[in-house]
C-alpha cells in the first residue's frame, strides 16, 4: 500500500459508494489492476489492504452523515419523542424504525455470505459477472418505475424489509449496495430521490458497524503499528471529500434523470473486466 494507490482507491471509493456501480467491485478492480501493472501476483488481500478498505468506507460514512445531518437529527429526536409518548405515528420516527429493521435484516442476510464475499475479493472476473447482473437490475427497475402510475415518497414496512434484503445481498462485490437498494425502492413505487435518500440513510449503521467490529475481531492489533498510516489517512480523507461531492450532485442528477447511464456503465465495465481477468 503506497500513497498513490491510497489516493486512487480513495477517489474510487468516494465515487462508487453512492453511485449505483458497486464500490466493492471497483475497489477489487482497482487493487487487482494495480497489481497487474505493478507485476504483483493477484492473491488474497493482506490485513493492511482489508483495513484500508474499511477506512475508506469510514470516510464515505462521514460524508453521508455530514450531508444528511439534519435528517439524522430529526430522526433521532422523533425516535426519542416516540419512546416518551409511545406514539409511533410520526413519519420521522417510523423512518428511524424502518432503518433499524432494515439494518437487522441486512446483517442476517450478509453475515452468511461474508466468506463468499471475502473470497471474491481476489476473483475479479466473477465480480465483473456480478456487476453485469447489477446492470440488468438497474435497467429493469427503471423500466418498471416508468410503468407505475403513481410514486410515493415515504417508505413503508414491506419496502423497508425488502430493501434490507437487497442491502444484505449487496455484500457480494459487484452487487451495488446503492444500486440494489435504490432499485428495490423503485420496484415498490418510491421515486428516485426518496429511494436514494433512504438508501443512503440505511447505509449509515451497517458501515458504522463494519468499521467498528471488523478491526476488533479480525485485525491483529500488533500489526497496526507497521501499517502505512500516511497512505491510510490520506485515502480516508480523499474518500470523504469525494463522497460528499458525489452525494450532492447524484441527488440532483436523480431528480432529473434515470439510472440507465449507470446501468450501461456497469454492463460495459463488467464485461470488460470479466474478459480481461479471465484471459489474464
Amino acid at each position: 500500500m503506497n500513497l498513490v494507490q491510497a489516493i486512487l482507491m480513495g477517489i474510487v471509493q468516494g465515487l462508487s459508494e453512492f453511485l449505483p456501480i458497486s464500490s466493492s467491485a471497483h475497489l477489487v478492480f482497482t487493487s487487482n489492476f494495480y497489481k497487474v501493472f505493478a507485476n504483483v501476483p493477484i492473491q488474497e488481500q493482506s490485513h493492511q489492504e482489508i483495513f484500508f478498505d474499511i477506512m475508506v468506507h469510514l470516510g464515505t460514512l462521514i460524508a453521508v452523515i455530514v450531508f444528511f445531518r439534519k435528517d439524522i437529527w430529526k430522526i433521532i429526536k422523533a425516535l426519542f419523542n416516540a419512546l416518551k409518548t409511545r406514539d409511533l405515528t410520526d413519519n420521522d420516527a417510523k423512518l428511524g424504525l424502518f432503518i433499524m429493521l432494515g439494518t437487522i435484516i441486512t446483517v442476517f442476510i450478509a453475515y452468511p455470505i461474508n466468506k463468499v464475499a471475502a473470497f471474491l475479493v481476489y476473483k475479479p472476473e466473477i465480480v465483473g459477472a456480478l456487476l453485469i447482473v447489477t446492470a440488468f437490475v438497474l435497467f429493469f427497475s427503471e423500466w418498471l418505475s416508468k410503468h407505475k402510475k403513481s410514486k410515493k415518497e415515504a417508505v413503508d414496512l414491506k419496502t423497508s424489509v425488502l430493501i434490507g434484503i437487497a442491502q444484505g445481498l449487496a455484500a457480494l462485490p459487484g452487487f451495488s449496495r446503492s444500486g440494489w437498494t435504490i432499485a428495490t425502492g423503485l420496484f415498490f413505487g418510491l421515486d428516485r430521490v426518496s429511494a436514494a435518500r433512504y438508501s443512503f440513510l440505511l447505509s449509515i449503521p451497517i458501515i458504522l458497524g463494519a468499521s467498528m467490529v471488523y478491526p476488533l475481531v479480525e485485525i491483529d492489533m500488533s500489526e497496526i503499528a507497521g501499517y502505512n498510516w500516511k497512505a491510510i489517512i490520506v485515502g480516508t480523507i480523499v474518500s470523504c471529500v469525494v463522497g460528499y461531492l458525489c452525494i450532492k450532485y447524484f441527488m440532483k442528477f436523480l431528480s432529473k434523470f434515470s439510472m440507465n447511464i449507470f446501468a450501461y456503465y456497469c454492463l460495459i465495465v463488467g464485461v470488460l473486466t470479466f474478459i480481461f481477468f479471465t484471459v489474464y
